[in-house]
């Protein structure tokens, strides 16, 4: 069993309680912003070490000339074959049989790989932190663990969030979009890209309009990271054992050059 999220942007009245129960719920701390930045009356502008959920607000122009308000949410999109698990040098990063992916501050040693390999650009680092670790969205292992639903889609007023078995909730979405046909957007997002993630999304304007990545492969981002940090240990034994035996060569060559001369000073 796969727990996810399917997320419908038609239903979404852009209240951001799901913003506020994120943070009551993990006891996040307050991001100062100006009033409103980002586009329109979206706040605060991105995700961040205190912000694991954005509501986003988006002006689309329509064919009248109008411009359509289209509320958007961005998270952690929980991959099924996470590139930021396969980067994480101190497995900080854990994937969850039941869907989320989980990470352990104790272990982050703040290297910020995930940042890098992650395809939605979603951890955060702590910028204002002495000791800066990386910060996400958890899918509420804790809640969901003990059989509760996320705390997002538990606040959702509107149903926009629904929280469910990943398996279920397409067929919920392909059910919506065939009774809907000339509404939705023919697509799930999040059910193929990067091998498929736990965050399912519906909309009924263009995912790209929404600002969402459509470049993405079918296949996970994993199988390009995988191979690459499988071989940093070999580089990394082979640069040590370089610099020994350079090492030794200049060691060799000074006490060949000053035969005076020992460690420690001159005899």
């Amino acid at each position: 069993m796969s727990n996810a999220l399917l997320i419908d942007y038609t239903r979404c009245t852009g209240c951001r309680g799901c913003q506020v129960s994120c943070k009551e719920w993990n006891q996040l701390g307050v991001q100062k912003t100006s009033f409103f930045t980002g586009g329109g009356y979206q706040n605060p502008p991105r995700l961040s070490s205190t912000s694991w959920n954005l509501i986003t607000f988006n002006e689309i122009e329509s064919e009248n000339g109008d411009f359509d308000r289209v509320f958007g949410k961005k998270q952690c999109q929980h991959c099924l074959e996470p590139s930021c698990v396969a980067v994480c040098p101190v497995t900080a990063m854990q994937k969850s049989e039941k869907g989320p992916v989980t990470y352990d501050q104790d272990r982050c040693i703040g290297c910020r790989y995930c940042q890098v390999a992650c395809p939605f650009d979603v951890p955060a680092f702590e910028w204002h932190s002495a000791n800066p670790k990386i910060s996400k969205c958890t899918l509420c292992f804790d809640r969901t663990e003990a059989g509760m639903e996320t705390a997002c889609a538990k606040t959702c007023p509107t149903d926009a969030i629904m929280y469910g078995e990943r398996d279920d909730l397409i067929r919920e979405a392909e059910r919506r979009i065939a009774a809907r046909p000339d509404y939705y957007i023919n697509h799930i997002y999040g059910r193929f890209e990067v091998g498929g993630t736990n965050v399912l999304h519906l909309s009924n304007v263009p995912f790209e309009e929404l600002g969402m990545r459509m470049d993405l492969p079918k296949t996970p981002y994993i199988t390009r990271t995988k191979p690459v940090m499988a071989a940093v240990p070999y580089v990394m034994t082979g640069l040590a054992a370089t610099l020994g035996s350079l090492s030794w060569v200049i060691n060799r060559r000074m006490k060949k050059d000053n035969p005076n001369e020992v460690e420690g000073g001159e005899q």
